[in-house]
């Protein structure tokens, strides 16, 4: 059983608590992990404090912290093919999919591993000679870290790897239904060489172990990647303390499709934006805004292969997309599509669960299409996470920029267009944190990640998600003190 690993020591719960792991695939039991209680979340906090003003941490250069990522990086491809079935097994994605995300993982480990030692330390001209101005950057202390279900190692990659960089100290929790690959990423963290105290994981539910430590005043930021809800509840529950807050809270995705694009090329990738993963992806472009002399044609290719879509075990090589994470989130999905039906969206395919009798004991989803949908609807609004296309018509590129930008959230979207110019004013006026053209869903470990507006605030991934654990700190030194005199002089 997968227990807790709090200052270094891999320790029961405090209440004996346990939860099974469920493989989606066919409902059965993967394996038992312990449930943290609130006791626990104080000593995972405790530990990372002390951890962090006490300990060897502090005194490791960042050189040193960076070389404790390169190893770590080594060790994930060490282990890429136990790591990749975890991850499948827990979330249900295909071993290729899973695949990619140990090579992504493995890719922000090296990043920040060789961005680690790189001085961000900055001389500010003080306007005189005798005064030495400059301004450093400090870790930020002590970091809750709260990962979503859909990419277990990937998001805590994102997170984990900047703030060791940064020589901060950690509490982990990944979501209570996938935290089989987190669980060995500590493990390999361990035996990287990481201090004791400095990274401490909880396995348990958001109200035993995440509230604890996003209320506790000994964390100094929280960092958190999942839904909207949860997220404003972590933002209110932080200001007691007034703590750092990075929020990923997803988004709604738009893919825009201009008459004049790679007809293949398009349809291929908005099949990919929306049903990789099922559609469990926080910028899966489900909203697809095609333009009107295009939607036809464009429309009737993206529903003929998708009914093609071949669903089953992520385990199996033939498997193109797996099932939902839970029969709860299975649930969530099948309310939207009667809401969208409800609301006069057109289904054109999809839209039940699979009648394949080896499909029968998972929490499998047909990829579902529904075309005539409007923007008032909620099934456009609201974010479903899961494989569920929309389809919206445009006339003109005024229009199409209006429907991408018209939505509560600003997480990533795309422009498929065979004009150059035309891409790059579009991708211009998104009000979106990610705009691909001619592309959808690649990120890069040193570009920036993050959304405008309810898609979150704060950055992963690059230099600013580097910055996001680190406080700035400005020291001025007078080089000739000499009495001012201003009173009593």
């Amino acid at each position: 059983m997968a227990m807790l690993f709090i200052a270094g020591q891999w320790v029961e719960p405090a209440e004996g608590g346990t939860r099974d792991v469920i493989n989606p695939f066919d409902g059965s039991v993967i394996t038992t992990v312990a449930e943290a209680s609130p006791a626990d979340a104080e000593a995972a906090v405790q530990a990372a404090r002390t951890a962090f003003d006490e300990g060897e941490w502090s005194s490791w250069s960042p050189g040193k912290r960076g070389e404790l990522l390169l190893r770590m990086a080594d060790l994930l491809q060490r282990d890429r093919a136990e790591i990749a079935r975890l991850e499948t097994l827990d979330t249900g994605k295909t071993l290729v999919e899973s695949g990619i995300d140990v090579d992504d993982v493995t890719a922000v480990f090296r990043y920040y591993g060789e961005l680690a030692d790189k001085d961000p330390t900055r001389v500010v001209d003080a306007g005189s000679e005798s005064v030495h101005s400059r301004v450093v950057y400090e870790p930020v202390g002590v970091c809750a870290l709260i990962t979503p279900w859909n990419y277990p190692l990937l998001q805590a990659s994102w997170k984990v790897a900047p703030a060791l960089a940064a020589g901060n100290t950690m509490v982990i929790k990944p979501s209570e239904v996938t935290p089989l690959t987190t669980v060995k990423m500590v493990e390999l963290l361990v035996e990287a060489g990481v201090p004791a105290g400095v990274v401490n994981l909880l396995l348990g539910s958001g109200p035993a172990a995440g509230a604890p430590m996003v209320e506790s005043p000994l964390v100094d930021l929280v960092s958190f990647t999942g839904g909207l809800r949860t997220g404003q509840a972590i933002m209110k529950a932080a200001a007691g303390t007034v703590k750092k807050v990075a929020l990923e809270l997803g988004g709604k995705n738009p893919n825009i499709v201009f008459a004049d694009a790679d007809f293949e090329a398009a349809v291929d990738y908005a099949l990919m934006a929306v049903f990789l993963h099922a559609g469990q992806v926080c910028s899966a472009g489900t909203r697809l805004i095609v333009q009107d002399e295009l939607h036809d044609d464009f429309v009737a290719a993206v529903v003929e292969r998708a009914k093609r879509i071949k669903l089953g075990n992520g385990l199996d090589e033939g498997t193109e997309s797996g099932p939902l994470v839970s029969e709860e989130h299975r649930a969530k999905v099948e309310s939207y599509v009667e809401l969208g039906l409800q609301e006069g969206a057109r289904l054109l395919t999809g839209g039940n669960r699979p009648d394949d009798p080896e499909l029968q004991n998972g929490f499998f989803y047909l990829p579902t299409v529904f075309d005539d949908c409007r923007r008032d609807m909620r099934l456009v609004q609201e974010e479903t996470f899961g494989p569920i296309m929309t389809v919206e018509r445009f006339r003109t590129e005024d229009e199409a920029i209006a429907l991408g930008n018209d939505t509560d959230y600003g997480l990533a979207g795309a422009v498929w267009t065979g004009d150059t110019e035309r891409g790059e004013r579009v991708a211009a006026k998104l009000r979106h944190g990610t705009v691909w053209i001619n592309d959808f869903g690649p990120y890069l470990p040193q570009a920036e990640w993050g959304g405008f507006k309810r898609s979150g605030i704060g950055r992963e991934l690059g230099h600013d998600g580097l910055a996001e654990y680190r406080e700035a700190k400005h020291i001025y030194r007078n080089l000739a003190p000499a009495p001012q005199r201003w009173f009593g002089g």
